[in-house]
């Protein structure tokens, strides 16, 4: 009797499935689930309907305006979100949300750059213009490894504000790519067929030296010089990470997956660690 098992089943799920009804108390069921969660994780398989984008964002104001969530940690390469996390923190030159999503150009770029996630971050924006203090406002950051050359340009964009021989040496470092061309697929060819040495040890040791003189940088001018710093060390992990992806690349697809989601991990610890720098709730979406 396959059709009376599969009522048996959909009266099952019934019991437990919330019908939205496009109202105001719709998610209130899945808010009490979640409860007083430090995490909450957003996912579906179709990466782009126009329904989940939209309520996605839903979900995402509530979390911030009830229960608190001090960060939104996307699908997405650093430095691209860190454009939006200076726009919606009031601390970036963009005039509108639109100039701030331009750094997303690496495919899929619809990902981001679409009307849902546009309209999000100008409402991210204007939640965060009445907070007063600046380390209590919401940011938006970026979870992937893909960004290799654009996280190495931005340590050495840093770098030559707070300390240009340590920029030079970064850029000696990071140079170590430049005979590999603009793609780090070409790298990660080289690596494999070792027809080059690898650039391990170069980006492994930029960020030690990061990490060794963070507390000199920090000392410039207070909250701004620590937002600045912990921008630029994420941007080091990154190199250092995307190094070892690239390299594990042709390895086999578990080797280099796992490089990426736990890079993925070390972002969300590091920005947990951030927030509580600034005694925040340490509530990340």
């Amino acid at each position: 009797m396959p059709e009376q098992k599969d009522y048996e089943i959909a009266e099952q799920i019934g019991a437990h499935v919330n019908q939205l009804m496009g109202g105001p108390l719709d998610f209130d069921p899945l808010l009490d689930m979640i409860g007083d969660s430090r995490f909450v994780l957003m996912g579906e398989s179709t990466h782009g309907t126009h329904d989940f984008y939209r309520i996605r964002a839903e979900l995402s104001k509530r979390l911030i305006k009830e229960k608190d969530f001090k960060a939104v940690a996307v699908e997405a390469d650093w430095p691209d979100a860190y454009r939006v996390n200076r726009y919606v923190r009031g601390m970036g030159h963009d005039p509108e949300a639109v100039e701030a999503l331009l750094d997303f150009k690496r495919f899929p770029t619809w990902m981001w750059r679409n009307t849902d996630v546009l309209d999000f971050v100008g409402w991210l924006r204007q939640y965060n213009e009445h907070v007063q203090d600046e380390a209590k406002r919401v940011g938006f950051y970026g979870l992937d490894l893909y960004s290799l050359y654009a996280s190495s340009e931005a340590v050495i964009a840093y770098l030559e504000q707070v300390d240009p021989s340590a920029a030079e040496r970064a850029r000696e470092r990071y140079g170590c790519f430049d005979r590999f061309g603009e793609d780090p697929v070409t790298y990660a060819y080289a690596t494999r067929l070792t027809l080059n040495s690898s650039c391990q040890e170069a980006v492994v040791r930029q960020l030690i030296e990061l990490r060794r003189n963070a507390m000199d940088y920090m000392r410039r001018d207070g909250y701004v010089a620590q937002d600045d710093l912990f921008c630029a060390e994420q941007n080091a992990r990154v190199v250092k990470n995307a190094e070892a992806y690239y390299r594990m690349m042709f390895e086999g697809d578990v080797e280099s997956w796992n490089r990426r989601d736990q890079h993925m991990v070390e972002t969300i610890e590091s920005l947990v660690e951030y927030l509580g720098q600034y005694r925040l709730p340490q509530k990340v979406i």
